[in-house]
């Protein structure tokens, strides 16, 4: 058999800033607006403080905004990345490091948003760093005293280092806590080697005990049928069964939707859909997520009637699932990346990598419709207000939107943003 290749966009997507550079000098600062709705750079990166937020926000019930940035910072040579936190100052955001990366065994470039764990603390992921070098799981702690300083940095534990060989390694989506207090994720590569060429990843379980943490290999990728390289994490649903993505893999080497359910003691994997390409799309980066009626939602970043990606849904229906196309993006609207997001009337908000009036990202919203799902932009990228957003987008409780551009901004080097209805 032909190993196939291993598909990993991120590459290509960091490559694709340098173009940025000699567009910035053209291109026209414009706010556009669709739906009413305002678009506003809340802050700009300028690499000391963070450089390219690959990843979306999280927000504490106060409203602060918390992220990390790939790169910047002072923690290394050419910046291993940051944790920040963004906090409202009456109509100005201010922007608090949180943590600075090392680039040793305190891990670097998190591609990963950080979440809040049950003990108040953040939680997340390194791609790289750690004792082997392959990525790191990590919590930070607010200092223990109270501090007297704008800028206060946090404490950082290891929870585990990824060793790059059975339990994986380059660690990529987000994390999620269960009701016990567990942790579960998974890696874009490592493992068993399989048909890719760095290995095929893996899903895991962080246990706590006794002030440690114990990893658990819940299923280890081959990159054949079921599927291999997952670049978002897992979510849960209400029986404990975690589901999510793998850009590669499958019956057609596109990719899959898959679940882990749980089997006694152990975990047995379905694969739910294997992406075909032109027809249902290829290549998912992004996560899922549930409707109330227990359905998934999701976004792939190619194939689809244009190659520019798709929006499908996966309904359950007595134990099977049933595949539907809902949207094919353009070339004004394509390539999303971002696990997407549902408002309380069932309309879906992401983030384009490649879309927009100049090609260099917007912020969407699909809407239903009678059979079919309508598109809107509430905003298309300039490079002088942002530009290739890859994260996901939350939303607040009045409807504002806030989320993170990887490049361009005033430094050209991301932004955070917010739009108002």
């Amino acid at each position: 058999m032909t190993r196939p290749e291993q598909h990993h966009s991120k590459s290509i997507r960091l490559q694709a800033l340098g173009a940025l550079v000699t567009m910035f000098v053209v291109s026209v600062f414009a706010v556009n607006s669709a739906e009413g709705q305002a678009y506003t750079v809340i802050h700009n990166f300028a690499g000391y403080d963070g450089n390219q937020p690959m990843v979306g926000l999280t927000m504490d019930r106060g409203g602060s905004l918390y992220g990390t940035t790939f790169l910047g910072g002072t923690g290394c040579a050419y910046g291993c990345g940051t944790v920040f936190k963004l906090v409202r100052n009456g109509s100005d955001w201010i922007l608090k490091p949180l943590y600075e990366f090392a680039g040793g065994t305190d891990g670097a470039n998190p591609d990963s948003r950080v979440i809040f764990g049950p003990d108040g603390n953040l939680y997340g992921t390194t791609t790289i760093g750690g004792q082997y070098g392959a990525g790191t799981v990590y919590k930070l702690q607010p200092p223990a005293s109270a501090c007297k300083s704008t800028n206060c940095l946090w404490r950082e534990t290891i929870l585990y280092s990824f060793t790059g060989l059975s339990d994986g390694g380059t660690p990529e989506g987000d994390l999620i806590f269960d009701s016990a207090g567990n942790l579960y994720g998974t890696t874009f590569g490592g493992a068993a080697m399989g048909e890719c060429y760095s290995g095929c990843g893996v899903v895991y379980e962080l246990m706590p005990s006794h002030g440690s943490w114990t990893c658990t290999i819940l299923y280890t990728f081959t990159g054949l049928s079921d599927g291999g390289s997952p670049t978002s994490g897992v979510i849960l649903d209400r029986s404990g069964n975690l589901y999510g993505t793998t850009s590669a893999g499958g019956s057609h080497f596109l990719g899959t939707v898959f679940e882990l359910a749980k089997t006694g003691a152990g975990w047995t994997e379905n694969v739910l859909h294997s992406f075909q390409g032109a027809g249902d799309g290829e290549n998912p980066e992004s996560g899922l997520v549930f409707d109330p009626a227990g359905n998934l939602y999701g976004l792939t970043i190619a194939g689809g009637g244009h190659n520019n990606g798709t929006a499908f849904e996966l309904q359950t229906s007595s134990g099977s699932w049933n595949y539907s196309g809902l949207f094919n993006f353009g070339l004004q609207s394509g390539q999303p990346i971002s696990t997407p997001i549902l408002d309380s009337a069932g309309n879906l908000y992401g983030t384009a990598y490649s879309g927009g009036r100049d090609g260099v990202g917007a912020i969407f919203k699909l809407t239903p419709a009678a059979g079919s799902w309508n598109y809107s932009s509430l905003h298309d990228f300039v490079i002088t207000d942002g530009a290739r957003p890859q994260g996901n987008v939350i939303l607040d409780a009045q409807g504002n939107v806030y989320g993170t551009a990887l490049g361009g901004g005033a430094s050209g080097d991301g932004v955070v943003f917010e739009i108002t209805p």
